[in-house]
């Protein structure tokens, strides 16, 4: 049987849920997970520093956070702020249903954890916070950012989190030379063997 991923669009493996204790925008919470998303035992240490290195995120508008898993992006953004709408976007439906799960579970009303397909064409996001699934290749790795970036606001950034290990730096230099003289694209932090990437859209 061929192994699953996390980036599988319908896992097949025993949906057992398991509640896990996480620090989320300052605060320890409870939060569903189970087999068959990203990281279900803990919140893996890409997505920690992340979270660590993050500015605050606007107060208001649409938040994104791409490639969601159970949440701990999505949740932190709603967590802080509250009159923001945050777009967990994943294409794991369980990850979506863990997502929807959790935002009940933290008595979230402001998040919508949909497929790509379900996110309105024309929406354009004041932040995206993501932890990008890389080990789907390269070339779907490209078309997904290619996709998402040009979707930023005007002034608006998108903070990238990415192993050093498996490519960070290259990907760094990818997103300069393909988002072209509208964008930023810089490292904003090392840490813990992660670059944390900035693209920030001009005016």
């Amino acid at each position: 049987m061929p192994q699953e991923h996390y980036f599988s669009s319908d896992p097949a493996s025993a949906d057992a849920l398991r509640t896990i204790s996480v620090r989320l925008a300052g605060r320890d919470v409870q939060v569903e997970t189970a087999g068959g998303v990203f990281s279900p035992g803990h919140l893996d240490q890409g997505t920690r520093v992340l979270l660590d290195e993050v500015p605050e995120p606007p107060a208001s508008g649409d938040l994104l956070d791409l490639g969601c898993g159970w949440g701990p992006i999505a949740l932190t953004l709603a967590l802080e702020s509250p009159d923001a709408t945050v777009w967990a976007v994943d294409v794991n439906r369980r990850a979506l249903d863990l997502v929807r799960r959790n935002a009940t579970r933290l008595g979230l009303v402001n998040v919508n954890a949909v497929l790509p397909q379900d996110v309105p064409d024309d929406l354009r996001f004041a932040a995206i916070w993501s932890n990008p699934p890389i080990r789907v290749g390269k070339q779907e790795l490209h078309a997904l950012l290619e996709h998402w970036m040009p979707r930023l606001d005007a002034d608006a950034t998108a903070w990238l989190v990415v192993q050093k290990n498996l490519g960070a730096d290259s990907l760094q230099r990818w997103l300069a030379e393909q988002m072209g003289d509208r964008y930023e694209v810089e490292r904003a932090s090392t840490s813990k063997g992660f670059r944390v990437i900035t693209v920030t859209r001009d005016a």
